[in-house]
């Protein structure tokens, strides 16, 4: 197994794929990093040399990738958090950040419904007022 960028790739992979498996780098970058360091997208990972591996693991430093992506997005959550914008507020309280409605859906954000009980109208009457 190959291992760059510090994911472990499968030597049975195509370049061209492989390094789509990493959180940050997209069909387009992997083909211009390919392109980049001259290698053909369509050789598997077990065929590549130490030093091509090497240079693919140099020219991948150029773009965040991995745990500089979750660093960024989770700055920015706490930027918005801190700041008080509408945006961090919703992160805050664990509700949907970019407008959609709440009355009726947003159940995966929200989470599970809480049961609210209520009296029938008899057991009402029977209270004492207080």
């Amino acid at each position: 197994m190959a291992r760059i960028a510090g994911v472990e790739l499968q030597d049975s992979w195509r370049v061209e794929y492989a390094l789509t498996r990493i959180r940050g780098i997209s069909w387009k970058r992997s083909k211009d990093v390919i392109d980049a360091v001259k290698i053909d997208g369509s050789t598997r990972l077990k065929d590549l040399t130490s030093d091509q591996l090497s240079k693919i693991a140099g020219k991948l430093e150029e773009y965040p990738t991995e745990g500089d992506l979750v660093r960024i997005a989770r700055e920015n959550i706490s930027r918005l958090r801190e700041t008080g914008t509408y945006r961090g507020i919703r992160h805050a309280r664990g509700l949907p950040v970019r407008g959609q409605r709440t009355r009726s859906n947003a159940r995966t954000k929200r989470g599970k419904r809480k049961t609210v009980g209520s009296f029938r109208k008899d057991e009402m009457a029977k209270q004492p007022i207080t």
